[in-house]
């Protein structure tokens, strides 16, 4: 395959994170064709200097990639700044890019399934990206869209990352007044909407709300598969923005996956799915903290 998209990958002080993900992203056989770019974000505190040497010690040695670059931030920017700088770089000079962290473990096939989405709907202005993760949810379609974007292993293309809005408070807004929260909000199963307000108010520095904001207002739609290419490893109490669960634990996909033509509008099958997925998800999160609660309590009975 010629003019497959560059993959930028985001670092910062998980050495082995980094590794694990590097050695899955190797395994994909277009590896060897495609160029990578690792933005290496500087330590926020001495106490996390050793973590981001020892990070960039390794990226620097790494092999099996057409080209490697690696790009030292000087100052901690932090995972939004670095995330938005890194991919408005990439596409200003690709057209087009493949985003990762460093705590994504991806299939054998990741590469592929996101290089060929990139080719099919590259004309469509509709598809505003391409996303390789899926909650481990049983009876998705093998491929399907919703409406916003995603960001655990994601792609898009220069004229699509142009809608990124940096401003909150005006994406909030927009979906207040066009009566759009409950529907952002998957009907009330996920508070993404809470997560706007705590970017805006800076209780959490999401680059991630703000670009499936900005998506979700202009009515695009994002690229799933029915079964993921992407797993999560950060959630074990390592990461910035993650705690831990296991709840979005998913199995990769082990085999090729042939993009076929389907409707180009969202999938009401898969939006129930995921609907239903966040409210049980909801309920075991709230069963486990009346257990601990439950628990607490009876030591001083």
């Amino acid at each position: 395959m010629s003019n497959l998209a560059p993959v930028a990958l985001f670092v910062y002080n998980r050495p082995d994170h980094t590794r694990r993900t590097i050695e899955a992203l190797t395994s994909n056989p277009l590896s060897t064709d495609t160029d990578l770019l690792i933005f290496s974000d500087a330590a926020k505190t001495a106490i996390q200097q050793n973590m981001v040497d020892a990070v960039r010690a390794f990226v620097r040695n790494i092999e099996g990639f057409k080209s490697i670059t690696v790009v030292e931030r000087e100052s901690n920017l932090g995972l939004a700044a670095s995330i938005i700088d890194g991919v408005t770089t990439v596409v200003k000079a690709h057209g087009k890019v493949i985003v990762l962290e460093d705590d994504m473990v991806t299939s054998p096939y990741f590469l592929q399934y996101m290089n060929d989405g990139l080719t099919k709907y590259a004309a469509t202005k509709k598809v505003a990206s391409i996303h390789a993760y899926v909650y481990p949810i049983a009876d998705l379609p093998e491929t399907f869209f919703l409406r916003g974007a995603d960001c655990w292993g994601w792609a898009t293309w220069e004229d699509r990352w142009a809608w990124f809005e940096a401003d909150g408070s005006k994406l909030l807004a927009q979906l207040s007044q066009r009566n759009l929260l409950k529907t952002f909000d998957f009907n009330g199963s996920y508070a993404y909407s809470n997560m706007l307000r705590d970017q805006i108010a800076g209780r959490n520095n999401s680059w991630a709300i703000r670009w499936h904001a900005s998506v979700f207002l202009l009515n695009k739609l994002t690229l799933y598969s029915g079964k993921s290419l992407v797993t999560n490893i950060g959630h074990d109490g390592s990461g910035v923005h993650c705690g831990e669960s296991d709840s979005y634990a998913s199995e990769l996909l082990n085999s090729p996956l042939i993009l076929t033509d389907i409707p180009l509008t969202e999938n009401q099958q898969a939006f129930n799915n995921f609907e239903q997925f966040f409210r049980k998800n909801n309920l075991s999160l709230l069963r486990k903290f009346f257990i601990k609660i439950n628990t607490f309590i009876k030591k001083f009975l």
